[in-house]
């Protein structure tokens, strides 16, 4: 396999620590909010690569945090911390607030058939480690104390801006020098805090009463996991500037080398051509899919459709077409399986090699940078080919284990209920005589992706395909 590695700027061939085993760490969700689907672009992205590793033969071990403490509002040393403004702003315990959200990212794993990693780790129950790495980067000299807690000294780090090809003197970090004036560097980041005593959240340590910087926990919790050398962090592009860079940098300052072999950075799915946020309030879950009337693995299949490293325009217009595409190959799989087997034929030499082709094409595209774009096409090329049907489902049911589309379900159109309520709205209207306004109910419902047909025996509704 050949991967795109953030740390050579380069596509790189793929060389485990230990031959046949994977060791994988994805930087997971702050769970302090819902995760929307800009956040599970990432996540189905890693699960397609832990599924490529799989398929070919490798053991693998995902390892995925929570980050339930720490993280403040600012990706750097400013801001509140995450937890506690989600605590204030629903009324609830910053314990509470962790469990709902921690609920609502595996609900959205699962929907979007996401495996679970094999570890998730909570950085509140890894105090203990993070105490233990923060005081070996003391022992090694790479920290010093402030009124606002122990800092990391990026001056022991000379190659601390390399990574993410920082230019460190035009860096604006006046708010974070405003912070902690102490600092020797602006850019030097806290390992520990112990300056907020109305922080909720905190515990003992060597340095005083307090809690752990964002960024101590994900290399405390990889290491523990992985090993101090392991093969793959993976994150979002936003992570690569501060975050990544720090824990490149505590990686240094406790171990004299880096700790992950490879960094990968997805781009983001926008909507409509702007970054999802809370702020925006253009952030949609996956369970607002589901009420839309979507089945959640059409927004799995848009995904694919599109490279990590590019991102993904969403619309609803585009998720409408794949949905589309996911319902016939689903289809195709439910009719062939309702046939009987006495019609499957032994393939020719001609369709084996024009099968053994697109097998070929299909792996070439997943191992080269995970080009799933290229893979689908190969989907797309072996279903218009001549290939006999039963053949056809054998491998779209084997690329599965990659594509993960669960593909074979017998499903049911359920209509939603926003479709069923301006259906009722439409026909007060039409009884009222109010035709303009019943078309405009009409026009509504058909935005949703819905069509409604008018007959002697009542009122249908179908979803719209994608090609109208």
């Amino acid at each position: 396999m050949k991967l795109f590695n953030t740390l050579t700027r380069q596509v790189d061939e793929f060389k485990p620590v230990k031959q046949g085993q994977v060791g994988i760490y994805s930087c997971g969700p702050t769970v302090y909010w819902n995760q929307h689907i800009g956040h599970m672009y990432a996540y189905v992205q890693w699960d397609t690569l832990v599924r490529v590793f799989k398929y070919m033969g490798n053991q693998v071990n995902w390892v995925m945090n929570v980050t339930d403490v720490g993280h403040m509002t600012s990706d750097e040393d400013t801001g509140d911390d995450k937890m506690e403004k989600g605590a204030a702003r629903e009324g609830l315990s910053v314990w509470e607030i962790a469990e709902k959200y921690t609920k609502q990212f595996l609900e959205s794993m699962d929907k979007l058939n996401i495996q679970r990693p094999d570890t998730l780790c909570r950085a509140t129950e890894h105090i203990p480690e993070q105490i233990e790495l923060i005081s070996l980067i003391e022992k090694n000299g790479f920290s010093y104390k402030t009124k606002t807690g122990l800092v990391f000294d990026t001056s022991k780090f000379p190659r601390y801006a390399d990574f993410a090809g920082l230019n460190l003197d035009e860096q604006a970090a006046g708010s974070r020098t405003e912070v902690d004036m102490d600092k020797k560097k602006p850019w030097d980041f806290l390992l520990w805090v112990t300056n907020q005593p109305e922080h909720i959240m905190k515990w003992d340590s060597p340095w005083g009463v307090g809690f752990p910087g964002w960024h101590i926990e994900c290399t405390a919790m990889s290491v523990k996991y992985l090993g101090e050398r392991f093969d793959i962090h993976t994150g979002g592009k936003e992570h690569k500037p501060v975050h990544h860079t720090n824990e490149i940098a505590q990686g240094y300052g406790a171990f004299r080398h880096q700790t992950a072999n490879y960094w990968l950075h997805n781009d983001w799915l926008v909507f409509d051509g702007e970054k999802m946020s809370k702020s925006l309030g253009n952030n949609v879950l996956v369970t607002d899919l589901i009420e839309k009337g979507f089945n959640p693995l059409a927004l799995r299949y848009l995904i694919l459709t599109s490279h990590y490293r590019k991102g993904i325009n969403f619309t609803w217009s585009s998720l409408a077409a794949a949905q589309t595409a996911w319902d016939k190959l689903n289809k195709f799989v439910v009719d062939v399986r309702s046939k009987t087997e006495d019609s499957r034929k032994q393939l020719s030499k001609e369709k084996e090699k024009k099968l053994e082709k697109f097998r070929e094409e299909f792996l070439m595209a997943v191992n080269d940078d995970m080009a799933f774009p290229k893979a689908v096409a190969t989907v797309w090329e072996m279903m218009a080919s001549n290939i006999p049907d039963y053949d056809k489902m054998d491998q779209l049911l084997e690329w599965d284990q990659i594509l993960g589309l669960r593909l074979g379900q017998e499903t049911k159109e359920e209509v939603p209920g926003e479709v069923k309520e301006l259906m009722a709205k439409r026909e007060e209207l039409r009884k009222e005589g109010k035709y303009v306004e019943a078309d405009g109910m009409r026009m509504q419902i058909e935005k949703l992706g819905w069509k409604l047909e008018d007959s002697k025996m009542g009122v249908k509704v179908k979803k719209i395909s994608a090609l109208g």
